[in-house]
């Protein structure tokens, strides 16, 4: 692999992939001695703490500088950039990105995806996988769809207000990690965002098993993100549970990105139902099912009207989401699961094969990456 001085943060989400060819690992890049002609692979950590230093390399001809933002993507990364100050270096080419999900055309960036390779990398989630069988073989099942929500974001919010309104959230397993009102609401406009919702956590019977007896403390007047309480400050949403997929029907998955982009972001969220081989139908950004097919997987249009996912105006895509969810739960779900294994089977076996497709194929697109601005 022809990448001469390769130096990587350990810090860095690709650390592990990158290790064989590094002449170099750092913990501290502000300890590095730096060495003209050099790659050096920066983590969000080590850039938060150098961005001086970030910044008078990437300026600089002697270096080449990558920032290593794989586990955010689209709107987030650049949002990101932007609050570190250095949109103008990654939209000249001085300072590459590497991203967790696809990003406008003005940055000059690579696409990893971050959350397929981790969340495969877990023993316990592969070994749930094993599990999927549960999914179709109990039935009937106590809850239609489960509804997980992390962070407060407008179409999470909103979502959440619909079904709330029409009693169908008594037939979800469903969470809200992140009460928290959204004052601004920029792409739906609807009073109820405004107004905090309940915090609510996953059952102990669902929950992964290091946090179900995790001791919370709610705050009035209650606006407090509690996830870092929640898994210890580590990533706790990334562990697979079959237990709340096999008591439910298909998942509502929210992703990050909804109307802010147009540039698909998939993360653990989207991975964890295809790993469980349950169906889902996903609350994202404009063009994500097409994205994700085009990766190989299968979508279930066979059963369910997908045409939402082409839908520009996110109040209308959002609300075709709500009849989606509310038709389907009038439907026989058993027959509609039933209708939906073949395609669960084949794409929890695809997202293995894609894994180790990422893993074997990434160096030689880091380097081709590295070359194209070089």
């Amino acid at each position: 692999m022809p990448i001469n001085n390769l130096r990587v943060d350990t810090f860095s989400v690709v650390y592990d992939l990158l290790k064989p060819w590094a002449v170099e690992e750092f913990w501290e890049f502000k300890d590095c001695v730096l060495v003209p002609g050099s790659v050096y692979v920066v983590g969000r950590k080590q850039t938060v703490e150098n961005l001086d230093r970030v910044r008078l390399l990437a300026e600089s001809p002697d270096y080449t500088v990558v920032f290593d933002g794989a586990a955010e993507g689209s709107w987030t990364l650049e949002a990101q950039l932007k609050a570190l100050g250095l949109t103008d270096l990654a939209t000249t080419g001085k300072l590459l990105v590497l991203g967790g999900g696809d990003m406008s055309a003005d940055f000059a960036y690579m696409s990893h995806e971050h959350f397929v390779n981790v969340f495969l990398g877990y023993e316990h989630n592969t070994q749930e996988m094993t599990r999927m069988d549960e999914v179709y073989n109990t039935n009937p099942k106590p809850y239609k769809f489960l509804f997980l929500n992390g962070r407060s974001r407008p179409h999470r919010k909103y979502l959440w207000h619909c079904f709330e309104q029409s009693g169908l959230l008594d037939s979800a397993v469903w969470t809200m990690l992140d009460p928290r009102p959204i004052l601004n609401p920029s792409y739906l406009s609807k009073e109820a965002l405004r107004r905090p919702a309940p915090i609510r956590r996953l059952p102990p019977e669902y929950e992964y098993q290091d946090y179900k007896n995790t001791e919370v403390v709610i705050y009035h007047p209650r606006r407090q993100f509690i996830k870092h309480e929640m898994f210890a400050n580590t990533w706790g949403e990334v562990y697979l549970q079959c237990e709340p997929y096999r008591d439910t029907y298909f998942s509502l998955v929210t992703e990050t990105v909804f109307g802010e982009s147009n540039c698909s972001f998939r993360t653990e969220k989207i991975v964890k139902p295809i790993a469980m081989g349950h169906p889902w139908i996903c609350a994202a950004n404009f063009g994500y099912y097409r994205d994700l097919r085009n990766l190989g997987f299968k979508t279930f249009g066979h059963a369910i009207d997908e045409s939402f996912d082409l839908i520009d105006n996110p109040q209308d895509r959002i609300d075709r989401i709500v009849a989606i969810v509310e038709d389907l739960c009038q439907q026989d779900l058993a027959s509609f699961l039933k209708e939906c294994y073949t395609i669960c089977k084949y794409n929890q076996q695809h997202l293995k094969e894609y894994r180790e497709q990422l893993r074997q194929t990434f160096p030689d697109r880091f380097c081709k990456f590295l070359q194209q601005y070089q």
